[in-house]
């Protein structure tokens, strides 16, 4: 079977239903045997309803949706907003907070259109860096990062439900 063709859009708040269902997709794919899943489905529910990407697009957050063709059913997401990382803000910094693809994407080229967006957007805005942090025990992701110009720059705790996870913080220049 192949996978379907893919396209990219801008998300606004009339999108906060489809952003939550990838986010929540997405996030369960991606952490299901490596988080415990109660805390999955409580940090889901917290940080990727429909709720919550309403208020971070309110606040001036800027979202891509990715979507497949026919039927724009949505498989993979970006989402900017303002910092919230452990480092020294400088003037302009805006954090990557969310990319995602559900996994029958990964290899097509989805994720670096959506980080080549991502980081467009951010450009677009005069950014000057983007900002990320990331599971520390997510090699991939880490390996991905750095392949598209993402240097380590620290460290954070991160809440995952109720355990504290260790993340790796990342930035890179726009």
């Amino acid at each position: 079977m192949t996978t379907p063709a893919w396209r990219l859009r801008r998300a606004g708040a009339e999108d906060a239903d489809s952003l939550a269902l990838v986010a929540g997709a997405t996030f369960l794919e991606a952490f299901a045997g490596v988080l415990d899943g109660a805390d999955i489905v409580a940090h889901v529910a917290r940080n990727s309803s429909a709720a919550a990407f309403a208020r971070y697009l309110a606040e001036g957050g800027v979202a891509t949706l990715a979507e497949v063709e026919p039927g724009a059913a949505p498989v993979g997401y970006t989402l900017l907003t303002a910092p919230d990382l452990p480092v020294t803000p400088l003037p302009g910094d805006l954090e990557l907070k969310r990319i995602y693809a559900l996994a029958p994407y990964h290899g097509t080229g989805l994720g670096a259109a959506l980080i080549a967006r991502a980081l467009d957007d951010a450009r677009a805005t005069g950014c000057g860096r983007v900002l990320l942090g990331v599971y520390g025990g997510n090699r991939r992701a880490h390996l991905f990062y750095e392949k598209h110009g993402f240097a380590e720059m620290g460290e954070r705790r991160f809440l995952v439900g109720a355990t504290w996870h260790d993340d790796r913080v990342y930035g890179r220049a726009v």
